[in-house]
């Protein structure tokens, strides 16, 4: 007896991978499965889940197979949940599997099933295959970071699009127990004004605030729609840009959006990594002597880094 073309279907939907209960249900016999196993038509990843093919299977096929082994309304956690959303860039080599609380599963191989009490995480599952929303992993993923990373990844949670500020927010609002709490609900409110990922933050911290700048509007789509600004001071029409990509493309179409800007009667400073993270205190002062020289009135004031600096140093307005 030879697998169905449901069962084929239905391996395929789950990266390949099928369940002998699953096998069973489809109609295969007992003898039929130990002979596709045996003839290595069929790989046993783990008593009682099959891999339909040869070669090593992908990084899903044992995703999958750790959900065929936790069982109804099982679900990727943690850093395998990162993964499968795009939050992790690398496989772990744990497979982490949710499971109901009132359910045991013993760990084997790469997979772990820890047991999720009702009502901390939203009940739906989303994705194939079925993973903790990108929310609620977002929120258990900084649980799992040192303090430092968390800005890494919530911004990464938030500029794929998928998921807004806003809905993190509101997931961690009702995770009262969760590690680190206070800096992700502190972290998500910047996040909320605008700033897109880890570099705009350190400008929002390192920078503007710690330095008394005015607020820039962030995100700032001009009016034709083509130009998406960092950071815009509008009242003195300067314009902050922060390049964390160095591609050549990148460049050409941000001289080209420079060059808009200044038609339009607004200068573009322009910033990478090094310079906010390395020399935030110069980089504020720079920023500040545009300000004043197109109407500002203020003046920046000395963050701890910098109170020993000379104005020379600090190329001071």
């Amino acid at each position: 007896m030879d697998p169905s073309d449901r069962l084929r279907a239905l391996a395929a939907d789950q990266a390949g991978v099928i369940s002998s209960k699953q096998a069973f249900l489809l109609g295969l016999s007992r003898e039929s499965v130990r002979r596709l196993a045996r003839d290595h038509h069929w790989q046993r990843l783990t008593p009682g889940v099959f891999h339909l093919g040869v070669g090593n299977p992908s990084w899903l096929a044992r995703a999958w197979a750790g959900i065929l082994l936790g069982g109804s309304d099982a679900r990727l956690g943690f850093a395998a949940a990162g993964h499968a959303w795009g939050l992790v860039a690398e496989p772990p080599e744990e497979c982490q599997v949710l499971v109901p609380v009132d359910r045991q599963v013993a760990a084997r191989g790469c997979w772990t099933f820890p047991r999720e009490r009702p009502g901390v995480r939203e009940q739906r599952s989303q994705g194939s295959p079925p993973c903790t929303s990108i929310a609620d992993t977002a929120i258990d993923l900084c649980a799992t970071v040192d303090e430092p990373d968390i800005e890494d990844v919530l911004t990464r949670a938030v500029q794929g699009r998928r998921v807004s500020a806003q809905e993190l927010l509101q997931r961690a609002r009702a995770r009262p127990r969760v590690r680190h709490r206070s800096a992700i609900l502190a972290l998500l409110g910047e996040v909320r004004e605008g700033a897109e990922s880890v570099l705009e933050l350190r400008y929002l911290n390192d920078v503007e605030r710690a330095h008394g700048l005015p607020t820039a509007t962030r995100q700032h789509r001009s009016r034709n729609g083509k130009d998406v600004r960092d950071a815009l001071y509008e009242e003195y029409s300067t314009i902050v840009e922060l390049d964390g990509d160095q591609h050549v493309l990148r460049q050409l179409r941000d001289m080209q959006r420079d060059n808009r800007a200044l038609v339009s009667g607004k200068v573009s400073l322009r910033y990478g990594w090094h310079d906010v993270t390395g020399r935030s205190c110069q980089v504020a002062w720079e920023v500040a002597a545009v300000l004043v020289s197109r109407g500002w009135s203020g003046l920046p004031t000395r963050c701890p880094r910098c109170e020993h600096a000379t104005g020379a140093d600090l190329k001071s307005v």
